[in-house]
């Protein structure tokens, strides 16, 4: 093994990808605890639109969010096939209803393109930047960021 090897797995970062309200998305692997199909939820009333309800998973109650929904891109059609991926943001574990997850992607770091659009408030966007695979651009979502909301009205 060369030093070039060892600095090339150093840069080695591994994602799930998904696809949310019709279009592709990847995060960390090392933020998703669990991937479940969709089971019904309890709802909560007075939730924000996103959320869906809560679900018992194996004695904790967690959030689940519509990701899509969360995203701006429309209310996810439940149905069987539609997945659940249960995430660990921090100290918070939530699960996140997608329409699937297709496979783990191994990529090196620099392969990833900083993310060209600017949000019009001037705030940081939660899609960190784009991973091309094959003919095309999954999405890096920043779970933190894309939750950051939530984070600091429970602190």
């Amino acid at each position: 093994m060369t030093d070039d090897d060892t600095t090339d797995r150093g840069n080695i970062i591994e994602f799930v990808s998904l696809s949310a309200g019709g279009q592709g998305f990847c995060v960390e692997i090392t933020s998703i605890r669990e991937i479940r199909r969709w089971s019904q939820v309890t709802a909560l009333p007075f939730s924000e639109d996103s959320v869906l309800g809560v679900m018992n998973l194996r004695g904790a109650v967690i959030p689940i969010v519509d990701l899509a929904g969360r995203l701006g891109l429309g209310t996810t059609e439940i149905g069987s096939r539609n997945i659940v991926v249960v995430v660990a943001i921090g100290s918070r574990i939530m699960g996140l209803l997608v329409d699937s997850v297709s496979e783990i992607l191994s990529v090196n770091s620099e392969t990833i393109r900083p993310n060209p659009t600017l949000r019009r408030d001037g705030g940081t966007s939660h899609v960190t930047g784009l991973l091309p695979v094959e003919d095309v651009m999954l999405r890096v979502l920043d779970l933190s960021a894309l939750f950051a909301n939530e984070g600091e009205e429970a602190a």
